[in-house]
């Protein structure tokens, strides 16, 4: 049985998180059940770009402080790494608050650079992940709870798509991308290839309509905690009443015959879920319809039947960072706007996942609005 820990913890004040964590991690050992003296212990928290805690893009600092904090005083030498989608490491580092967090903890921060070239478990043959994260003695992570507009969810299990260095993200989106079921498999690979220790959830204020990166911060007052990733994000996923054939990592995952995917085999402990807010989370507009289809139909249905980024004429200042990070090479700025090639795009949402201004929006096809339409009459 996979064991998932839930603790309601309503502010992020220091005080209040160090005794929730605490609280949290004690049905499961404490912090000395994943942590011995001397160990290299890496925190891998969610640093998608340059955002203050306040806006709920990044895990909050303080509790990247407290973890840091619990496992010096057992004894592990505590780093904090990621790969930003944008923005650089030490600029998301110091926006988002966890340069300060490493300071006042005493850890070290470590920039993902390097790679180390890995065989794959399953579908893909070679895997590249970041040799700091494959060379730590051991792993805890540290998602936020938000909304995605490619996997209707992110957490723990696709936190750790960060492994992979820099511009290597955008290559798996382009590989991998052009299904939520092909990409939710590289996500449980990568999981699989070196799996966290320990998994700490910040749901105290998570993320709600087009995450992960432009979505609204929404009060939910919830922590958890769990050693098997897969099995806290089903326990998360209810928590955000997100309907469980959205969520592309599980189904997947139970696909691959992995443990964590039914009720059947995880226990909750300390709070109940009932303790928190039931008002399902509203789910970004860009999610896509998929196709079982031949590509050429695929390709002039996907036009229609799916929504698709335009720029905002308003917002957009053609920085060129949605351009350069589009996997797909769909983006071009020419005429002194912003192009987005329909054909070619491949609806990952990367380009509003890491636009600085939030200036990419979401379009519908011409079918998709009269069914939207008429499903809008009827309710």
């Amino acid at each position: 049985m996979d064991q998932v820990v839930l603790q309601q913890c309503n502010s992020y004040d220091y005080d209040q998180v160090r005794v929730a964590i605490l609280q949290l991690l004690e049905p499961i050992g404490g912090i000395g059940a994943f942590v011995k003296p001397g160990e290299r212990v890496l925190l891998k928290p969610n640093m998608l770009s340059v955002k203050s805690p306040d806006q709920a893009v990044t895990t909050h600092p303080v509790i990247v402080r407290v973890v840091a904090e619990l496992v010096r005083e057992a004894g592990g030498l505590a780093m904090i790494g990621d790969s930003p989608g944008v923005g650089g490491f030490l600029k998301v580092a110091g926006k988002s608050g966890i340069a300060n967090a490493a300071t006042q903890s005493g850890a070290e921060l470590v920039e993902f650079k390097d790679s180390v070239e890995l065989p794959g478990s399953g579908t893909f043959r070679r895997i590249s992940l970041a040799r700091v994260y494959w060379e730590a003695d051991k792993i805890i992570n540290l998602p936020k709870l938000k909304t995605h507009e490619m996997m209707t969810m992110t957490c723990a299990v696709k936190n750790l798509f960060g492994a992979v260095v820099g511009a290597e993200k955008a290559g798996w989106h382009l590989k991998a991308g052009t299904s939520q079921g092909q990409f939710a498999r590289l996500l449980l690979e990568i999981y699989q290839l070196k799996k966290p220790v320990l998994n700490i959830v910040d749901a105290i204020v998570a993320m709600e309509g087009n995450g992960p990166g432009s979505g609204d911060p929404l009060q939910v007052g919830a922590l958890l905690a769990g050693s098997n990733p897969v099995a806290v994000d089903l326990v998360a996923g209810r928590l955000a009443g997100i309907p469980p054939e959205l969520l592309h990592v599980e189904r997947e995952a139970r696909l691959l015959g992995l443990a964590g995917t039914t009720w059947e085999e995880i226990t909750i402990s300390g709070a109940s879920l009932k303790s928190f807010p039931t008002k399902p989370f509203r789910l970004p507009t860009g999610l896509t319809v998929q196709f079982g289809m031949p590509r050429f139909l695929n390709n002039l249905l996907k036009r229609h039947l799916t929504s698709f980024p335009a720029a905002d004429r308003e917002r957009c200042v053609l920085c060129g960072i949605c351009r350069d990070a589009c996997p797909p090479v769909a983006i071009e700025i020419k005429n002194s706007a912003l192009s987005v090639d329909q054909g070619r795009c491949i609806r990952c949402w990367c380009c509003r996942e890491l636009c600085p201004h939030d200036a990419m929006l979401v379009r519908r096809g011409r079918v998709l609005k009269i069914v939207s339409a008429l499903i809008g009459r009827r309710g």
